[in-house]
């Protein structure tokens, strides 16, 4: 297949003809792909004109960071004007606990009047996985031998800031005190006062997005900045959260959980015998009838509680389907179950379900030198640390997050096909039983096309899909993807789709449906669809899910 790739993507299928092998001719054989030319070899880099989006004073001085290629170590290109460093999360004068952030200003005209959040999960896993991993302007993916310019950038779009939170995660100072997502979002709302006084940033729209735990970090503190009912300071105006923690580990890995197994059963591998085990599991705890059920548009009822008592009475299928795929595939990756051997290098030091650090090799972040280039305390980082040992909050999807979706613009919830650590079915029933804009669950199943709009590719290193990648339905404000080719991090996986999604939330765009190009390439032509490109048919909706101490 790598060399299938190298011919379609480099246009040396002609080279079959200088071959004298039959076979080698055979290998060839319809790859060409017409609309797929070589990426153009220069980025449209940062380019400066000696002018700074963020006035410079006393307040913002000590935040600068130089972007100048080979400022920041091992980046040999411009990452543009951003600032880092720690804020305090009060007004107090002796104010010891501070939150790490890298904030990006953007270029992008229609920018001005709005800011764009991203918190990766955990608890306690830092955002700066997702700035170096999936939409940040610097890409330094598994396996690869240096970062390079990332152009599905969300900074591109909107302004953006990464923030590490809460007290405790990453590079964020302080000891760990908070017990729930109130208290959590509490210390945000003071963090981000003093983040918005700082750089004059008053008065703007506020967008707040994040993935896997971030579930319950980002509709808790968009209810926060509801609560203190100050536009000047807190005007949240959308949200969006990928492959979130909404609800119960039983409703979003064990209950869905020998669906998923049946539609990727090719790369689970399992013999007859445990696959019929864990279908006569499921039936006698429930799991079966549960989903077909309840997993019914529109809902049937509230969801009931799910007979599930304790990991000793069989229904804890989801630990029992990892334990077992580990022996099949022993790189089994439960964010991304695609994923085989052989073990890739991770800069950040976590590859896939477990940690990996080669011998002879360092975390990017725990070098002092990168350290230093980006404000950051010199210290020991690791990508994720204990920072909420208790959480004693309900579930975001009991009331916080049907609260945002009636109160703000726009809400969008993503999920990727191939994530099993949280799987999609289980955020669907999640759906099923939120009301929301005075009505329960989404009243029509999910059927419309997620198109990504056919885009100019810069470099191989940052290729991303087009064409119809999902799903995605709408109502009364909530907006759903069922993401194609992706694990748990969508950006990372489907960087443009990501960046459509972000489109969307920002209001750039009408529908995850429109055939409209990406607003940053408005003159890329755009195929024709006809009617039935706009309908997704035969899907049925199936089940995933898992558990895990850490999500990112």
């Amino acid at each position: 297949m790598q060399l299938l790739s190298l011919l379609a993507l480099t246009g040396l299928a002609s080279a079959i003809n200088t071959r004298g092998s039959r076979g080698a001719a055979l290998e060839r054989k319809g790859i060409k792909l017409p609309h797929r030319s070589a990426p153009k070899q220069a980025a449209p880099l940062v380019k400066r004109d000696g002018t700074t989006i963020i006035p410079q004073n006393e307040k913002t001085a000590k935040y600068v960071v130089n972007g100048t290629a080979g400022a920041i170590p091992e980046v040999d290109f411009d990452i543009g004007e951003s600032y880092a460093g720690l804020m305090p999360i009060s007004d107090k004068a002796n104010e010891t606990d501070q939150l790490y952030f890298w904030f990006f200003p953007s270029a992008n005209e229609d920018a001005g009047d709005e800011i764009t959040i991203w918190l990766n999960g955990g608890p306690g896993c830092s955002s700066l996985e997702g700035f170096l991993q999936e939409n940040g302007p610097i890409s330094w993916q598994y396996g690869t031998p240096k970062p390079v310019y990332n152009p599905w950038n969300w900074a591109n779009l909107t302004n953006m800031v990464w923030v590490e939170q809460p007290v405790g995660t990453g590079f964020s100072q302080g000891k760990p005190t908070a017990t729930s997502e109130d208290e959590v979002a509490a210390q945000f709302a003071g963090f981000w006062k003093n983040f918005l006084d700082t750089f004059d940033l008053c008065g703007r729209k506020v967008y707040i997005a994040g993935e896997s735990y971030a579930g319950k970090y980002v509709p808790y503190i968009a209810n926060e900045f509801l609560d203190q009912e100050d536009k000047e300071y807190y005007d949240v105006k959308g949200l969006m959260i990928y492959d979130p923690s909404v609800a119960s580990d039983t409703l979003l890995e064990d209950i869905p959980a020998v669906p998923f197994v049946d539609r990727w059963s090719g790369l689970f591998n399992f013999n007859q015998s445990f696959t019929a085990e864990i279908h006569e599991r499921a039936d006698k705890c429930g799991y079966t009838d549960y989903l077909e059920t309840y997993l019914t548009f529109p809902p049937v009822s509230k969801l009931p509680t799910p007979n599930y008592t304790n990991q000793d009475d069989g229904c804890a299928i989801w630990g029992d389907i990892i334990d077992a795929v580990m022996l099949t595939n022993p790189c089994f990756d439960v964010y991304q179950v695609a994923t085989t051997c052989p073990l890739l290098w991770d800069q950040l030091g976590f590859p896939g379900s477990f940690d990996y650090l080669p011998e002879g090799q360092q975390i990017y972040f725990n070098r002092t030198d990168v350290q230093k280039a980006i404000n950051a305390p010199v210290q020991p980082w690791a990508e994720c640390q204990t920072a909420l040992e208790t959480d004693s909050s309900v579930d975001s999807s009991w009331v916080v997050l049907p609260r945002a979706i009636d109160a703000l613009d726009r809400t969008v919830i993503v999920h990727g096909d191939l994530d099993f650590i949280l799987l999609y079915n289980g955020t669907l029933l999640t759906i099923q039983n939120m009301t929301f804009g005075g009505q329960q669950g989404f009243q029509q199943a999910p059927s419309d096309a997620f198109y990504v709009p056919y885009h100019e590719d810069y470099s191989y290193e940052s290729l991303s899909a087009s064409g119809i990648m999902g799903v995605t339905h709408t109502e009364r404000k909530l907006t759903w993807v069922q993401q194609a080719l992706s694990g748990h991090m969508v950006p990372q996986y489907q960087p443009s789709s990501g960046y459509r999604q972000l489109e969307f939330l920002l209001g750039r765009v009408d529908s995850l449906s429109s055939r409209d190009p990406f607003s940053t390439q408005k003159g890329v032509e755009q195929p024709q669809a006809n009617a039935t490109d706009f309908k997704v048919t035969g899907i049925k909706p199936r089940s995933n899910s898992m558990r895990m101490p850490r999500v990112y």
